[in-house]
């Protein structure tokens, strides 16, 4: 009587519906029985080959497993049939493909969110190190030289002891990246420029209006016009920006033109290497390319640093002036590296997102100097001073959540 109504079961099991719930009995009182008694465990053992599912019959009848198992040995049932996964794919896999999809993209939120934070530390530390050689060693060219110096030495190094590929570049790519090395190299100088005549907190306000440099130049370059909701959003960014600019109490002409020329010149490096991306080979990716920037960027500026500054740097020079040698060329080299390390992880950020989107992170990221180049370096601000900043920084969160809107309206 058992075998026939074993024989009846398997009939109704193979490949037509592996939910044997609403078949077959929660609890079968023989194979419940036979489960309990572990001296019939040769009984159970001849019935399971009649069953060819043992797994899922077994956990289905014990009472003390809940719900929640029954996908798990769903899935181990379905492997178990022979020939079942050249008709179908595995329940498993399946089963596991929304998991894994939700996983993968918590990854990848999660490695985004690691880059941003990091490219906001480094620049903290950039701009502060930086200030303090710059406010004692006034000669930008200089500084921005030894800085592509330093990332160019790391950059070798990297690829001498392979810890990185070197790529393979033809003259065409190399006459392709030499817009972007000369943007990139008068982007940095510009900004050092503007660093050592004002105050770093004003320096990253007047910066706050790369959104509407980045809007004009994707406009030029890439087709992507704006639309009107964008472009009132850069009306209290712009204005924000003219009302700290009149009260800011380090004001000169040099330092805002400076930044205003750095804000030009870095979103053009943003929309040219975003154009780039899109056409490189797959030896030439977005860490390469930045090296390969930051080594011509240091050819290119080297004999303009001798042309205009002459050489400065050498001991004899900073002792002379004056200078804590050890301390000048401590700083100097930690700003260097933290200059190499944020440039790179924000070409990292900007391989994954819009020039739109960087450039609303790097607003973000001006919020975050801002308050901690105040904080550290105790520069005063007036309350209209502030007042501004404030009104230029709401406008940058007003352009973002445009963008957004815009992003999904598309």
């Amino acid at each position: 009587m058992m075998q026939s109504a074993a024989f009846r079961v398997s009939a109704s099991h193979p490949l037509v519906d592996l939910n044997l719930k609403s078949r077959i009995p929660s609890t079968p009182p023989p194979l419940r029985s036979l489960r309990l008694n572990p001296r019939r465990s040769a009984s159970l053992s001849a019935s399971s080959s009649c069953y060819g599912s043992s797994p899922f019959l077994l956990l289905a009848s014990d009472p003390r497993k809940g719900r929640r198992s029954e996908p798990a040995v769903a899935v181990r049932a379905s492997s178990s049939i022979p020939g079942d996964s050249a008709a179908d794919p595995p329940a498993g896999a399946a089963a596991s493909a929304p998991g894994g999809a939700d996983s993968g993209s918590l990854l990848r939120t999660l490695q985004l969110g690691s880059l941003f934070g990091l490219w906001y530390l480094f620049n903290i530390y950039f701009n502060i190190y930086n200030k303090q050689v710059l406010k004692v060693f006034p000669f930008p060219i200089t500084i921005t030289n030894v800085q592509f110096a330093v990332g160019s030495a790391l950059v070798l190094f990297m690829w001498t002891t392979n810890l990185y590929k070197r790529p393979k570049i033809s003259a065409a790519q190399l006459a392709a990246i030499l817009p972007l090395a000369i943007v990139h190299t008068m982007g940095n100088l510009f900004t050092n420029m503007s660093l050592g005549k004002v105050a770093v907190s004003f320096t990253h306000t007047i910066k706050a209006m790369e959104p509407f440099f980045s809007v004009l130049l994707s406009a030029l370059f890439l087709g992507e016009l704006p639309t009107i909701w964008v472009v009132m959003s850069l009306v209290p960014i712009v204005g924000g920006v003219a009302l700290a600019s009149l009260t800011e109490a380090s004001f000169n002409w040099a330092g805002f033109w400076s930044a205003m020329a750095s804000n030009v010149t870095f979103q053009s490096r943003n929309v040219l290497s975003k154009k780039l991306m899109v056409k490189k080979e797959e030896s030439l990716d977005n860490i390469n390319l930045f090296s390969i920037i930051t080594i011509m960027s240091f050819f290119l500026l080297a004999p303009v640093t001798l042309f205009v500054e002459g050489v400065k740097f050498t001991p004899s020079f900073v002792q002379s002036a004056g200078l804590n040698l050890n301390q000048i060329y401590m700083r100097s080299f930690i700003a260097a590296l933290c200059f190499h390390a944020y440039q790179q992880v924000s070409y990292m950020i900007l391989s994954r997102v819009s020039p739109v989107t960087h450039s609303v992170g790097n607003c973000v990221k001006r919020v975050v100097v801002i308050v901690t180049s105040v904080l550290f370096f105790r520069t005063p601000v007036s309350p209209i001073n502030s007042l501004g900043t404030g009104v230029a920084l709401a406008g940058v969160f007003l352009y973002s959540r445009v963008k957004k809107i815009k992003a999904k309206s598309a």
